[in-house]
């Protein structure tokens, strides 16, 4: 006779093994997002001092002024 789970130790043991997988995923999540905020860059470029760019009528290319 095959060993059959009752339903409510079923849906009980499935219920910790989303929260223990939800625990993972969240200390994976935080440590991403940890690594990625120390790689910000430091200097923070003004757009005010770019070069304008214009395209060229003959080329189609793009060049600075």
């Amino acid at each position: 006779m095959p060993f059959v789970f009752p339903p409510m130790i079923a849906a009980g043991v499935a219920a910790l093994g989303v929260a223990a997988l939800g625990r993972v995923l969240m200390k994976e999540w935080r440590r991403i997002n940890e690594e990625l905020e120390q790689m910000r860059p430091v200097e923070v470029v003004d757009p005010a001092r770019l070069p304008k760019l214009r395209r060229d009528p003959r080329t189609g290319v793009y060049r600075p002024e």
